[in-house]
């Protein structure tokens, strides 16, 4: 028997971590969906969208593809303060993001 407790303990997964915004949970990048302000259309309003490829400019806020994660992130209103603006924002699109996710899985 190992006396040395990290013996004991799972493999590490490799790659940059990050924390979702709704459940407060740490994972991988790679299963996190990245949310970011798209302020390309020149409208005064910035529209909140799903960064797929993770290569838009700016602040982003992490985010599990759960709706039980966006549910948590929705009530606790952590999106526009991780994004840091005021106000609230549409997450209509992540919703419908989120959705897709789900069906993809099932």
């Amino acid at each position: 028997m190992p006396t040395d407790p990290s013996a004991l303990r799972e493999p590490q997964q490799v790659g940059p971590v990050r924390t979702c915004v709704g459940c407060r949970g740490r994972d991988l990048r790679s299963v996190l969906l990245r949310l970011v302000l798209d302020r390309s259309d020149g409208n005064d309003e910035p529209r909140l969208v799903v960064d797929v490829r993770g290569s838009l400019p700016g602040r982003g806020a992490w985010l599990h593809p759960e709706p039980r994660c966006l549910e948590a992130a929705e009530r606790r209103r952590s999106v526009p303060r991780a994004l840091r603006i005021a106000g609230p924002l549409d997450l209509t699109h992540v919703h419908a993001v989120v959705e897709a996710h789900r069906g993809e899985r099932r």
